[in-house]
């Protein structure tokens, strides 16, 4: 069994900022790509940035220059730091790990299980 467990979030006015945090445990043999994703109402999960098992990361538009995601892969844990926020940035935050098990080798996605982000004007 892996988890990943999310921590972070709230809410904030726009122009604050936010960290969120997401730690994956249990039958862990390896990670390779980690990532956010978020879930506005009424809308599709949308991508927002993800990070290689390198280090290499990859940013929605709409985030770029605003977000940071980091990786510690000795904690297993993936970070996303928001700055600037916008009221448009309100969705809940699901976090993404593609984790090969170590009970079987096969590798699949895991996902966290949320968190809110609401930003007012």
């Amino acid at each position: 069994q892996v988890q990943l467990v999310e921590s972070g979030g709230g809410s904030v006015q726009a122009g604050g900022s936010l960290r969120l945090s997401c730690a994956a445990s249990g039958t862990i043999f390896s990670i390779d790509d980690m990532g956010w994703y978020r879930q506005a109402p009424g809308k599709q999960r949308e991508v927002v940035a993800t990070i290689a098992s390198g280090g290499s990361t990859d940013y929605a538009d709409t985030v770029k220059g605003r977000f940071t995601i980091s990786r510690d892969n000795a904690k297993n844990t993936v970070y996303l730091e928001m700055n600037s926020l916008k009221p448009e940035d309100t969705a809940v935050y699901y976090c993404n790990a593609k984790v090969r098990d170590s009970r079987n080798w096969r590798r699949r996605d895991y996902w966290g299980q949320g968190a809110q982000v609401t930003v007012s004007s």
